[in-house]
């Protein structure tokens, strides 16, 4: 039986697949973790889901990755923000700072766990034509799940890394870094087409993938 799908198209089904996995258990955490420090917004939003169609942002979520994948670009992306109240949180600069980093926390986890199922898998191709088998499969979730986590680590609001530091700075500095919100997308979008995004997030990524794989 002939494959549908070349080599490439199945690399890239296959990885748009797992960054929307990704992305819905990073939503899903973010929204988890604020429902559990005392602020139901996004839980009554219905974003406490593992349901993708609830966090899909088209840009983030679809386009993006698609782009990244076809141009052999470390792929990264990011899906519908999760409201949070901080006004609901009990100490809302370092519960939203926890909200923040529950995100790229849950994209690592996700990361050991397909580094811990490369160990116990055997190798069982999809097909004899398409060249991926379950531990290739594995090791592309974990590497798709680090750059998630490097990238939204980056210290630029509305990043998860912009909203952990402005809880580490006092009160003053983060407020400063909060007037940045508004650009923040334009700053990627210039970081992205100058292609300093990748000499940010490739060395760090590279650091923690060797340890997991190597």
């Amino acid at each position: 039986m002939v494959n549908p799908l070349s080599p490439d198209l199945t690399y890239i089904a296959v990885s748009i697949a797992i960054v929307l996995l990704s992305l819905t258990v990073h939503e899903a955490a973010h929204a988890w973790s604020a429902d559990r420090l005392g602020d139901p917004t996004a839980r009554l939003l219905g974003r406490v889901s593992l349901n993708p169609v609830v966090h899909i942002d088209l840009v983030g979520t679809i386009i993006l990755p698609i782009i990244a994948a076809v141009s052999n670009f470390p792929i990264i992306g990011w899906a519908k923000p999760v409201p949070v109240n901080t006004s609901r949180l009990a100490h809302p600069r370092r519960d939203f700072m926890i909200v923040a980093a529950a995100g790229p926390a849950s994209n690592i986890a996700l990361a050991v766990l397909a580094a811990v199922l490369v160990q116990l898998l055997p190798v069982q191709s999809f097909g004899a034509s398409d060249g991926l088998d379950l531990v290739s499969v594995m090791v592309m979730a974990g590497s798709i799940n680090i750059f998630l986590a490097v990238f939204n680590l980056l210290p630029i609001p509305p990043l998860d890394g912009g909203n952990v530091l402005a809880g580490l700075l006092p009160p003053n500095a983060a407020d400063v870094l909060d007037k940045l919100r508004p650009f923040g997308f334009i700053i990627l979008y210039g970081l992205m087409f100058t292609g300093l995004l990748g000499d940010l997030i490739v060395p760090p990524a590279r650091f923690f993938l060797r340890l997991l794989f190597s």
